[in-house]
């Protein structure tokens, strides 16, 4: 549906700054972790940021219509996308996309791969 597209494209880039927002104060964390070297913090901190480019990828690049609700799905299942985000989108598309958030208390951090 058409508007379904609009509203997605329209909502992407807040997703994607409220997600990379979250993360990166994790980020930080990591960096400024007293307990581990320099070293440590380093390689940790990158090991976590390339994990994560890798779920923007996978989220973000090649957005087309008649795949949007299969990101929606990856989205959601990333932590990015958040149920209250589905408010304006069809019933049928809530509807796809929402099974992702039933049984999710079990996913460590509300993220389920």
């Amino acid at each position: 549906m058409e508007s379904d597209w609009k509203q997605f494209r329209a909502i992407v880039p807040v997703l994607r700054e409220r997600y990379l927002a979250e993360r990166s104060a994790g980020f930080l964390r990591k960096l400024t972790d007293p307990k581990k070297t320099e070293t440590e913090r380093f390689w940790e901190a990158l090991q976590e940021m390339e994990a994560e480019a890798k779920v923007l990828r996978h989220c973000l690049d090649g957005h087309s219509r008649s795949k949007m609700w299969l990101f929606m799905l990856s989205m959601a299942r990333s932590g990015m996308l958040k149920k209250d985000d589905l408010v304006g989108f069809s019933e049928e598309l809530r509807q796809q996309v929402s099974q992702v958030f039933e049984g999710k208390e079990h996913c460590a951090d509300n993220r389920c791969y």
